[in-house]
């Protein structure tokens, strides 16, 4: 179960006028305790909804989407014929097919599919995106410009072949990507649109370990996660001896985020002249901490807030990334090197 861990991260979406639906689906098979398929869905990077072949109904996570599902009842219904009928079919004999092919007739085994759109609500263009992973590698993709299936494994060609010949599947299949997933997209926006337009800035703290680690300029609790933040020496972004850490989720639906800076080669009187700068996507003003001693959260020789602070931070991400595990990401890797966002 531990590769499982390593499997997944979740990517984010650059664009302040972007939005994304995304629905994830985990099969998997030889994990005790586990269901045979969890499926969520996903709006711009916010759990919406969870269902399992367990429970075999689907959940809302959000008082918006539960307010979609009691407005329009055959919503609701098309996601509970899904998850209790037509997708664990569909997965359970895909998984078996895949079994065969790779030869696997035991151990633990995870399948996995990634679909949906992305719309930019100022220029109107969806894309759309299907992927498979199996035991963690792509394994099928389609193209719907050429409305093919792109095999990422040899194994994948049997199955690319049918499929790319059930042409009735395929035009359902785009109808979906291009036509009904953006129109959902956008009432979901609608019904969500105070949780999901919203700018929260973040508490920005500095902390240190000991008095010769790093200091780390600490952001936690703004959304969205379309955020960065850096150092600066004397006005000017510092690169060297600076280490940007990933965005992370926290469990209320907001994000943290560190960037580290090394002072081993900083003098005492040279400290003044350090800033951290935290700026959110779409917000004008940035926000700015002076490097201070006096500021600085520290645990040495003692147990303080910064403890704390740190294990909440490291349960909470655990939490969170058992989360993501269970509701299928499949992986993609953030982009990193991005420092100034346009606003």
């Amino acid at each position: 179960m531990k590769t499982l861990f390593l499997l997944f991260l979740f990517c984010h979406v650059s664009s302040p006028v972007k939005h994304t639906l995304k629905f994830f689906f985990t099969a998997s098979s030889g994990v005790p305790n586990f269901p045979e398929l969890v499926a969520t869905i996903v709006v711009d990077e916010i759990l919406a909804g969870y269902c399992d072949t367990n429970t075999k109904t689907i959940k809302p996570k959000q008082d918006w989407m539960k307010k979609v599902f009691e407005d329009d009842p055959q919503h609701l219904e098309h996601y509970n014929r899904h998850c209790s009928e037509n997708d664990p079919v569909f997965f359970k004999t895909l998984m078996d097919s895949l079994k065969q092919s790779f030869n696997h007739s035991g151990g633990i085994h995870i399948l996995q599919r990634m679909n949906g759109c992305e719309w930019d609500d100022e220029t109107g263009e969806v894309n759309v995106f299907v992927q498979y992973g199996y035991d963690g590698d792509f394994f099928l993709v389609f193209d719907v410009k050429t409305e093919t299936w792109i095999a990422s494994k040899p194994q994948a060609i049997t199955t690319k072949q049918i499929w790319d010949k059930d042409k009735d599947r395929i035009t359902d299949f785009k109808k979906y990507l291009t036509q009904i997933f953006p129109g959902w997209l956008k009432k979901y926006v609608a019904y969500g649109n105070s949780t999901l337009l919203r700018k929260d800035l973040p508490s920005v703290s500095l902390l240190q370990k000991t008095p010769s680690s790093p200091v780390s300029c600490h952001a936690t609790g703004f959304y969205p996660d379309r955020a960065t933040m850096f150092w600066r020496k004397d006005g000017e972004e510092r690169h060297e001896d600076v280490d940007h850490g990933d965005i992370l989720p926290n469990d209320d639906g907001s994000f943290q985020m560190s960037v580290d800076l090394n002072l081993s080669s900083v003098t005492p009187e040279d400290w003044r002249r350090y800033d951290c700068v935290f700026q959110l996507s779409g917000v004008k003003d940035d926000l700015i901490t002076t490097l201070d001693k006096a500021k600085i959260r520290t645990n040495w020789g003692k147990t303080n807030d910064m403890t704390f602070a740190i294990t909440a931070a490291v349960v909470v991400f655990v939490l969170a990334l058992i989360l993501f595990i269970a509701s299928g990401f499949i992986a993609y890797k953030k982009k990193k090197g991005e420092r100034k966002i346009k606003d």
